[in-house]
């Protein structure tokens, strides 16, 4: 398997420190809001490497932090904290916040088929891990104590911007939005180990620690969890890109500091979904969320399965014409496995021979849309129905589009429908070309086309229909 590596740059064979282990880490939410689709799209990319790999037979450990303390709304280690950003704008206690947003988090993993990583830790319950974690950092030379607060000192490193690179004058106040000046640095990259209160009086969460009362900063975080659940050796980091630098950057200048080795060979980065209007946030246009998207009568595995269609290094962008287009297809796709019969034994050399494409891609840097061609070749394919059930059954354990069970319940639909319409007497043909009907209107009324809407109203009116539109949706009787 070869992936993208943008510590090196270079498509690299994906190796593990320990062979057949893969100790993984990815970045978890800042659980102050919903997530907004585009950040999904990176748990839904990270899902698939990790259920790829435990399919290509690795034992994966994958940790996941949840940041329910420390995120401040600058990357430069200035500005509100935004759980307490949060709190403020929902009048509700930080941990409220947190148990809320985290739960909402994880419903929305489920909606979309992302499993639960092995484990997830709150940063609020490895406190003693990062007072730890800096105690010794400051042992080694590597960090100081400026105003009250502990900084870690990059100044000491041979090499910072592992990433990029980034100039010192990239650092400037007003290169980057909402960095403000912090003089207590030696140097302007350097960032922040623990705050105390001489900083952030109003600041809900603290601890004692060494240096005051105060908290953690956001970035000592991921490296202490990792250490504390993965060991000294960490194979495989995912986030994305947004999160290279600082944070991924300073992960590693700690993380190397402290342990005094190289830390994680592999470094694994989705880039953005954006709109048309640029890059996605909770703070301008409409905020995506999945929760949205179901109201909009949306699948949330659409939204997966429009997600796989593309790789996962080349931006995204998100209209809800691809997603209707993407609706559309993934129909089409459980249709046409719902038409598969059962028939005949698993043909072993044709499902060796059509798995491997299947294999390839994935192999190939992760390559998600060419996974999906090979599943669109196995339906085209001259096997017995058995067989086609099999690798469509086997290649969803990594796509997880419930395929299978989508299919078994479109069949169960058609059935029931059928039988529906041999007890009311209505026509087959004409039940269909209704539904059909009424799926364009109701398309026609999401793209504020109202004058067609009225039309195919009138039309089925003519033809004795007569439409009542509930919250459930559109229903329809026959005179």
């Amino acid at each position: 398997m070869k992936l993208y590596n943008t510590l090196t740059r270079t498509k690299d064979e994906f190796t593990t420190h320990e062979p057949g282990v893969c100790r993984m880490y990815t970045c978890g939410p800042t659980v102050y809001h919903f997530a907004h689709i585009g950040n999904l799209r990176s748990y839904i990319m990270e899902d698939v490497l990790d259920k790829y790999l435990r399919y290509d037979g690795y034992d994966v450990r994958r940790v996941m932090n949840i940041t329910d303390v420390g995120h401040l709304s600058s990357d430069a280690d200035t500005g509100e904290d935004k759980m307490l950003k949060g709190a403020k704008r929902e009048k509700k206690t930080v941990m409220e916040i947190a148990k809320f947003y985290t739960d909402a988090f994880f419903a929305d993993c489920a909606k979309l088929n992302i499993r639960t990583p092995d484990v997830v830790e709150p940063a609020t319950s490895c406190i003693p891990e990062f007072i730890q974690m800096v105690e010794g950092l400051l042992e080694k030379g590597y960090a100081y104590v400026a105003e009250g607060n502990v900084y870690f000192d990059t100044s000491k490193l041979q090499e910072y911007y592992v990433f990029n690179k980034h100039d010192v004058e990239d650092l400037e106040v007003g290169v980057r939005e909402g960095v403000e000046e912090d003089t207590a640095k030696r140097n302007k990259s350097d960032f922040v180990l623990w705050f105390t209160k001489s900083k952030f009086d109003d600041q809900e969460l603290k601890w004692d620690s060494p240096w005051g009362i105060g908290y953690p900063g956001w970035h000592i975080e991921c490296s202490a969890i990792s250490l504390k659940h993965l060991g000294e050796y960490l194979d495989l980091h995912c986030g994305g890109i947004d999160n290279a630098f600082p944070h991924h950057t300073n992960e590693i200048a700690q993380s190397e500091a402290y342990i005094g080795h190289k830390w994680c060979p592999h470094w694994f980065h989705i880039l953005h979904l954006n709109t048309n209007s640029g890059k996605m946030s909770k703070s301008t246009g409409e905020f995506l969320t999945v929760s949205l998207l179901e109201s909009k009568g949306y699948d949330p595995l659409v939204y997966r399965f429009f997600c796989l269609q593309s790789h996962y290094r080349k931006s995204l962008v998100f209209s809800y014409e691809g997603l209707d287009n993407a609706s559309v297809a993934f129909k089409k796709l459980i249709d046409r496995i719902a038409a598969i019969k059962n028939e005949g034994e698993v043909d072993t050399y044709a499902f060796s021979n059509l798995k491997k494409s299947f294999t390839d891609a994935l192999d190939n840097d992760l390559n998600t849309a060419l996974a999906v061609t090979a599943l669109y070749d196995v339906l085209k394919a001259k096997v017995n129905g058995a067989t086609k059930l099999a690798l469509i059954a086997d290649f969803d354990r990594v796509l997880s589009l419930s395929l299978i069970e989508k299919a078994e319940a479109a069949k169960m639909q058609k059935a029931d429908d059928a039988a529906e319409s041999a007890e009311s007497g209505v026509d087959g043909e004409l039940k269909a070309w209704i539904e059909s009907m009424i799926t364009e209107r109701a398309e026609a009324k999401k793209a504020k086309n109202y004058a067609r809407a009225d039309e195919i109203r009138a039309e089925l009116s003519a033809k004795g229909v007569t439409l009542k539109d509930t919250k459930e949706g559109t229903t329809y009787t026959i005179q």
